[in-house]
């Protein structure tokens, strides 16, 4: 085979193309007025939302890391195990279940994440206008200036506990400055708040800080609860040119850990550095981001928010920090707690937040959700032990920084299959990256631990019949944490699609390590689980009692579609069930979708190979439940009735979920096939894209819908499947089946084809 490599002039080009244009970034004519419209910057610990707050401008600071991680009251009981819970249910008496292990969660102010504080400024007294409020999203530069000159400049470093400003033309900081520090120590509001709306931060307990100020640094130390601490201190300093800049920094210390360099040292350190160059080291580390991929769409709503949504995923993942929760690093700036305590949901909001990591070939920024998984593990294998009564590993639904269970609506908050959707994870970063190191030390324990505890907790539904049923099943949120919510001694297709992922995927990579016994048993246990429900006209149901005849924000019931891939449009049967499901889905209506819903959707229609709707779904999302800045707020904020939901909270899920939609119409890899543009609509005629990843560890380019080019990191044998026409490969050996092309590639090999 001959192998070709890109000139250089053509790699150049396509290395420029792949930085964000000026029309994606966000562009304001004034400055925002509410927090969750703030420009927001971050780096996966720390972030910053530049707002103005009663004629202040305002720096919102947020550490990923800063949590009450006391105990949630009540989950100490004897009673919290699974079998409880199932006793309660065959008596139909559950009123007990919802008062010891739902109700403290919105009745207890913690666990909780917890907010940072703040830096406000006294804005230039000036006549004339502000002329931009500017967030280039390629570098993190947020941008403020006035008709007069008069600027504000403001990024957080890349890569270290740092945020910097710079003031032209503003007040002196020194009486022009103030650092704040959250309200905890004022007196609680008469009646608590929801936990959509978030509790009053005075419930917590905590004393009120208070901030100190000594050659030229101002800081503030929060004591929480049991030892746990964190401080912020800001540091300034005036240029000759009579300029002031300044860099904040936040600490967290948590009792018993090793300690962390206090922020009031950083900042000390960092002001000898300076502006320029802390910001000349931060850009670097996003033009590399940027570089690892690219695309240009015909649909320019759609291109831009999907920029925009891959910088907040810049801004929240890295490998080594903390997983995304519900708000990461932009805690809610309003006085209270955040909305559902800022937690780790993990029956849809983490995984959804890193669905977009493996097509844009950011793999390494998605290893940070795997790392965290796996640092708490120990918590996570006594909470499976403790509440299923099981060895092997699951993972708390609703859970703290540091894993520990929170309860809330115990059938998903307890949940006997999260570690298995954790696990479609652990296995996309192994067929993404082919890392065999990956394989034998990450990837297999997990899904080896999980399969275990699913089938310690399985058992036949008669004595007799090898079919396996799990004692209690339920599909997020679908009756909400009413008995009615559990199916007793069956599954519904949520639980299904999620077993049979689990056990399908042990035995392929016991397989792929040569270890035949295992492979045999996970195979056996496979086989022992029942088929999709699905009723007459083919369509899944929730379980085999309850078919989709209500509208509801989470399509757990079609799990096998996407995101698992368990059914293939490309096999006849499967993809009579997809589109019936689908259609049904369309019947319904979306009255009680959340923003998240549509862009899940998206990711639907394009597994179905259907790129009008998915076209469709995700602009609905991207023009009716964002913010001006592009963050998901749940509910419709057009007045379009897209949803009866209208209401703002603030949750990441919905933007990476849209990202990845945008992935899955250009390129789909599942199933052993890598698939070029396989949901495109017809009107658009001409799009590009650079190092998208695919399984198999090849990235794939198409320039202009006329040239395809793939990349063979690891190598190995690949299967392609180019869209209708008259395809050219420029090359030897392979074979050709209607649009499908099987090559044999080596390690670094590189080929093109091209449409005549």
């Amino acid at each position: 085979m001959r192998i070709l490599f890109i000139l250089p002039f053509l790699m150049t080009a396509w290395m420029m193309s792949a930085q964000p244009k000026p029309w994606h970034d966000l562009v304001f004519s004034d400055i925002p007025q509410r927090w969750d419209e703030g420009l927001p910057l971050g780096n996966g610990l720390v972030g910053a939302l530049v707002w103005q707050k009663e004629g202040r401008l305002r720096l919102a600071l947020d550490r990923a890391d800063l949590w009450d991680e006391r105990p949630m009251a009540g989950l100490d009981r004897p009673e919290f195990s699974y079998q409880w819970v199932e006793a309660q249910v065959d008596k139909n008496d559950y009123n007990l279940v919802q008062e010891y292990f739902d109700a403290p969660y919105e009745r207890e102010a913690g666990p909780t994440k917890l907010p940072g504080g703040a830096l406000e400024f006294a804005m230039p007294q000036i006549g004339k206008a502000l002329k931009t409020v500017h967030l280039d999203i390629s570098t993190g530069l947020a941008t403020l200036e006035w008709g007069g000159g008069q600027l504000f400049e403001t990024f957080v470093h890349a890569g270290k506990n740092e945020g910097w400003f710079r003031c032209k033309g503003f007040p002196e900081l020194n009486q022009g400055m103030s650092l704040l520090s959250p309200a905890y120590g004022l007196s609680p509001e008469k009646s608590q708040a929801n936990s959509v709306q978030g509790s009053d931060l005075a419930r917590l307990g905590y004393p009120q800080s208070e901030v100190l100020h000594q050659d030229g640094v101002w800081h503030f130390e929060q004591s929480g609860w049991n030892g746990f601490r964190y401080d912020i201190a800001v540091a300034v300093r005036k240029t000759r040119t009579g300029v002031w800049e300044g860099v904040w920094s936040i600490s967290s210390h948590f009792s018993g850990q090793p300690g962390v360099e206090s922020a009031e040292k950083t900042v000390r350190n960092a002001i000898k550095r300076g502006f320029d160059p802390s910001f000349e080291s931060s850009k670097k580390w996003w033009a590399t981001y940027w570089t690892q991929s690219s695309i240009s769409l015909p649909d320019s709503l759609i291109e831009r928010q999907y920029y925009r949504d891959l910088y907040k995923f810049g801004c929240t993942a890295r490998d080594q920090g903390p997983m995304i929760s519900l708000q990461a690093v932009w805690t809610a700036d309003n006085g209270r707690l955040p909305p559902w305590k800022g937690d780790l949901h993990h029956d849809l909001n983490t995984q959804m937040s890193y669905w977009p990591a493996y097509t844009s070939n950011h793999l390494k920024e998605g290893m940070g959700f795997l790392r965290h998984l796996e640092r708490n593990e120990a918590a996570h294998r006594a909470y499976t032990q403790r509440y299923f009564g099981t060895s092997g590993l699951n993972v708390p639904g609703v859970s703290t920084l540091l894993g520990k269970e929170m309860g809330g609506w115990i059938q998903y908050s307890c949940s006997p299959t999260v570690s298995a959707w954790l696990a479609h994870h652990f296995y996309q970063q192994w067929r993404y990256s082919m890392d065999r190191q990956f394989l034998r030390q990450h990837a297999w324990p997990w899904l080896r631990e999980t399969a275990v505890h699913l089938e310690e907790l399985t058992r036949p539904k008669d004595p007799g019949n090898t079919t396996r049923v799990l004692p209690l099943s339920s599909s997020p949120e679908i009756h909400d944490n009413g008995i009615s919510a559990w199916f007793p001694d069956t599954w519904t297709n949520y639980d299904l699609a999620l077993a049979q992922f689990v056990f399908e995927k042990a035995a392929e990579l016991a397989t792929e390590l040569k270890l035949p016994l295992e492979a045999e048993k996970w195979r056996r246990i496979r086989m022992e689980l029942p088929d999709f429900k699905v009723e007459p006209s083919g369509a899944l149901m929730f379980s085999p009692s309850l078919a989709y005849r209500e509208s509801h924000r989470h399509f757990s019931h079609l799990m096998a579609i996407h995101p698992l891939g368990l059914l293939d449009p490309s096999r006849e049967k499967d993809r009579r069930i997809i589109e019936s499901s689908l259609s049904l889905l369309d019947s319904i209506g979306s009255s009680a979708w959340c923003g998240y819903s549509f862009s899940w959707l998206g990711n639907l229609r394009a597994r179905a190979r259907d790129g009008a709707r998915a076209r469709d779904a995700l602009r609905i999302f991207a023009s009716s439940f964002v913010s001006p800045n592009s963050f998901h707020l749940n509910g419709d904020q057009s007045g379009k009735g897209y949803s009866n939901f209208t209401y703002r909270p603030f949750t990441l899920e919905g933007n990476y979920a849209f990202a990845a939609g945008v992935q899955e119409m250009l390129l789909q890899s599942h199933g052993g096939v890598v698939r070029v543009l396989p949901a495109i609509p017809k009107d658009w005629k001409e799009l590009s894209f650079k190092d998208l990843r695919a399984e198999g560890a090849f990235l794939v380019s198409v320039e202009k819908s006329k040239m395809v080019e793939v990349y063979a990191e690891q190598g190995g044998v690949l299967n392609l499947e180019l869209p209708p026409g008259n395809w050219r490969l420029l090359g030897e050996n392979a074979s050709q089946l209607d649009q499908r092309w099987r090559l044999e590639l080596k390690k670094g090999a590189r080929v093109e084809w091209v449409a005549n």
